[in-house]
This record gives structure tokens, C-alpha cells and sequence, in this order.
């Protein structure tokens, strides 16, 4: 069922012989915190779909809702010069959706697509389903391949000293 979901991506839904259950919520789930408290689930099993520039070409990372993005690993699996965070304008430039909604595909752009293994930690992932307010879950494995992505390690890799708990819950990513 795609109700509540962005018409392109329900569109890309159906070119994929998907069916999957998309859940609504009001108060939104904008962040992997705010998806992960919404839905009740643990921050990691959120899919985060973020969008770089890798020498000026767009690139999609999928990870998990607890870590962010090591922009250096990034930069090297794709033997690029420089990597950087896309702003709001070439997210939905590139992908058609708003920054907080951004699914992991049915973009606008296709584009190269890494996919951290830490999503296979979890039986079941929850990704944006096109807004900011809805969510939809899958089996990482099949997220991935959906996806078109190479799964690869991109996960920054924090200090023993920093506070995991804390990791996201600012939004920032």
C-alpha cells in the first residue's frame, strides 16, 4: 500500500513490482531520530539516504540512522578529488524530493548509489518514502538491491570517547 507516499516515488514503487506497507506520521520523521521514535524501532535500523557531490558529481550513501558518513572513505571508494554534502536545492535538483524525504530510489537523476553495510545489522530497515512524513520497511539486503548500490564501508568510525547515543539526534544527519 503507497498511501502517503510521493507520487514519483509510488511510481517507482510499481516499476519495481514492490508492494510495501508505507506508514504516515503526522508529527513527521524528517530525521532518523525523529523516524526512529516515531516508528519505535532502534536508531540503526533507519536507512538515511544522503546526497554528496563527488567532484561535482552526485552521489547517493545509504546509511544507517546511528552513524554518519565518513566523507573521506567515500571520497576514496570513488577515487574522487573531493566529496562534499549536497545542498537542499541540488537534493531535490538530483532526487525530486525535499531533504528529510529522500528514499533510497526513484530518484529524478539516477546516480551511483553506496550503501553502507551497516544497514545488515537489522532484519528490517525503514527509509523515507518521498516526504518528510512517511516511512516504509525492508529487508536491507533487498533496499540495497533496489537501490542499484554497492555496499561498501563508509561509516565513520568514532572515537571510544564519544557518546554513541548522541550520534544524529541533532538532525545533522
Amino acid at each position: 500500500m503507497t498511501t502517503g507516499t510521493h507520487p514519483r516515488f509510488a511510481e517507482a514503487l510499481a516499476e519495481l513490482g514492490l508492494d510495501v506497507t508505507v506508514r504516515t506520521f503526522p508529527d513527521g520523521t524528517r530525521t532518523a531520530a525523529d523516524a526512529a521514535a516515531a516508528i519505535g524501532c532502534e536508531l540503526g535500523q533507519i536507512a538515511k539516504s544522503l546526497i554528496f557531490a563527488a567532484d561535482g558529481v552526485p552521489v547517493v550513501v545509504l546509511m544507517d540512522g546511528a552513524s554518519r558518513v565518513d566523507v573521506e572513505a567515500v571520497r576514496r571508494e570513488l577515487g574522487a578529488r573531493q566529496v562534499t554534502r549536497a545542498d537542499a536545492a541540488l537534493v531535490r535538483e538530483i532526487t525530486g524530493y525535499a531533504i528529510g524525504g529522500v528514499p533510497p530510489f526513484g530518484h529524478r537523476i539516477r546516480t551511483r548509489v553506496l550503501a553502507d553495510r551497516s544497514l545488515l545489522a537489522h532484519e528490517v530497515v525503514w527509509a523515507a518514502a518521498g516526504t518528510p512524513h512517511s516511512v516504509f520497511p525492508m529487508a536491507p539486503q533487498d533496499l540495497i538491491t533496489h537501490a542499484g548500490a554497492t555496499l561498501t564501508d563508509v561509516r565513520e568510525r568514532r572515537p571510544a570517547q564519544r557518546r554513541p547515543d548522541r550520534a544524529a539526534a541533532d538532525g545533522s544527519e
